[in-house]
């Protein structure tokens, strides 16, 4: 009788055992393959990083890519994703990099390095150059397609509305302030640009503008000028004489000038 009832509890005990065993070595496996997964992963970064270092920005891409597609998940494709944006960037590939940039907030709008990747969008904006010919003999910033300065300020803006506290605000503001003053030239470029053909109602607008948008910026001297010479030529005298009030009223030592023809 004795030996009866033991028989089952032996049995069962060995199947516990067994299966604790199988649950331990399985754990142990995970933890193993883990493990496995950050150490290549972790290579893979370094050699990418070591790529940038030395400027092979290429390599640096492809070692990127290859980590984003063997780990698509979880921290590592994430930091991947952002530091291919930067080599992008670097490699001269702005538009690819801004690809980049929204597709890394588009998968993690909640990552903590977003206030990072908002600057590095105004970044990629800021200086993103014209054409090859810009490069060779670079004009005046502010002669630039205005569009890429207002996406900049706009990517600028952002980061400090969201991230005020971020190691990249101060830098942010800076080329905000920088901006605000080249967006004024960019309006008042294009205002002369119409004097020149005749456009002069076109003009007057343009510099309008500039004086509504731009405020406190260098340009509001040369957009008050254009719109006298700009209502003058359009036969609207009393108009060209309040601006030219509002001139020496404000810059009294700006009221002698000449009219672009």
């Amino acid at each position: 009788m004795i030996i009866l009832h033991k028989t089952p509890f032996l049995k069962l005990s060995l199947l516990i055992l067994i299966s604790l065993a199988l649950t331990s070595c399985s754990s142990f496996k995970k933890k193993r393959d883990a493990a496995d997964t950050d150490a290549s992963a972790t290579q893979l970064i370094k050699e990418a990083r070591s790529s940038m270092d030395g400027n092979n920005f290429e390599e640096a891409i492809k070692k990127y890519e290859s980590l984003e597609a063997k780990y698509p998940l979880g921290r590592f494709a994430q930091q991947a994703l952002l530091e291919q944006a930067y080599a992008y960037y670097k490699f001269d590939e702005p538009d690819t990099a801004l690809d980049t940039i929204d597709r890394y907030m588009r998968v993690y709008p909640r990552s903590p390095r977003m206030d990072y990747a908002l600057y590095l969008r105004g970044l990629i904006n800021f200086t993103r150059g014209g054409s090859i010919v810009d490069k060779v003999f670079p004009r005046n910033f502010s002669d630039l397609d205005g569009v890429r300065q207002k996406e900049a300020f706009h990517d600028f803006s952002t980061l400090i509305t969201r991230h005020g506290n971020s190691p990249y605000a101060v830098d942010a503001r800076k080329r905000m302030h920088y901006l605000k003053n080249t967006l004024g030239s960019s309006e008042v470029n294009v205002a002369k640009y119409y004097m020149k053909r005749g456009a002069y109602l076109a003009a007057y607008n343009r510099a309008d503008y500039a004086l509504k948008h731009h405020q406190g910026t260098p340009a509001v001297i040369d957009a008050l000028q254009i719109k006298i010479c700009a209502a003058q030529k359009l036969g609207k005298k009393d108009l060209a004489n309040d601006t030219m009030r509002i001139l020496k009223l404000n810059f009294p030592t700006k009221t002698k000038f000449k009219c672009i023809k």
